[in-house]
C-alpha cells in the first residue's frame, strides 16, 4: 500500500514526485477559480437575468389585474390556440419525417444522400425573412401556384397552412440532426 502513494509517473514527472504532487500542480489557484466563477455569474446576471427581470417589471408595471386581462383579451386566446394548432400539427409531421431521413441516411447508401443532408441543413443556413419570401414568391396570390390556388380557394399565405409550412420549415432539422448521429452509431447488428 505504501509503495502505491510513492509510484512515479513517468519521464513526465520530476524525480520524486508523486502521482498526488503532480495533480496538485496542475489545479487552479483559488483566485484562479473565483474569477472564472465570478465571470460566469457577471455574464449570466447582465446577459439573461438582467434582462428577464427587466421584461417582468415591464410586463406587470400595471399589476397583474392588466397582466391577466390582457392574456383573456380575445386577441391574445386566438393567438396562443394557433400557436398550438401550429405546434399540433407541425411536431408529428416533423416527428416522421425526421424519422424517416434519419433512418434512410443513417442506415442506407444511395444516390444523392448527401443532396438530402443538404435539404435538412437549409433551414440553418437560409434566413427566416428569405424564406418567408420564397413562401410568397410560391404560394402568394402573384407566385407561381398563386393563380391555381386562388382558384381552387385555397388559401396557404396568410392562413394556418402557411404557418404550419413555415413552422415545419425551421423546425425540421432539430429532429433528424438529433437522430443521424444516435442512428450511425447503434449501427445494424439489432435490425
Amino acid at each position: 500500500m505504501a509503495g502505491a502513494s510513492t509510484l512515479r509517473i513517468g519521464a513526465g514527472a520530476q524525480a520524486g514526485q508523486t502521482r498526488f504532487e503532480e495533480r496538485a500542480a496542475t489545479r487552479e489557484t483559488p483566485l484562479v477559480k473565483w474569477l472564472i466563477l465570478g465571470t460566469a455569474l457577471s455574464f449570466f446576471a447582465i446577459f439573461l437575468l438582467m434582462p428577464l427581470i427587466a421584461v417582468f417589471v415591464e410586463a406587470l408595471r400595471k399589476g397583474w389585474e392588466t397582466y391577466v386581462s390582457a392574456l383573456v383579451d380575445p386577441d391574445a386566446l386566438s393567438a396562443l390556440r394557433l400557436t398550438l394548432l401550429a405546434a399540433a400539427i407541425a411536431v408529428p409531421l416533423n416527428l416522421v419525417f425526421g424519422v424517416c431521413a434519419a433512418w434512410a441516411i443513417a442506415k442506407f447508401e444511395f444516390r444523392g444522400k448527401h443532396f438530402l443532408i443538404t435539404l435538412i441543413d437549409l433551414p440553418f443556413s437560409v434566413s427566416p425573412v428569405i424564406a418567408g419570401l420564397i413562401y410568397v414568391l410560391v404560394f402568394g396570390a402573384q407566385g407561381w401556384f398563386g393563380p391555381w390556388l386562388s382558384e381552387h380557394d385555397i388559401k396557404i399565405i396568410f392562413a394556418v397552412p402557411g404557418i404550419v409550412l413555415a413552422t415545419v420549415f425551421v423546425t425540421f432539422p432539430f429532429i433528424a440532426r438529433e437522430l443521424i448521429p444516435l442512428m450511425q452509431a447503434q449501427g445494424k447488428e439489432e435490425e
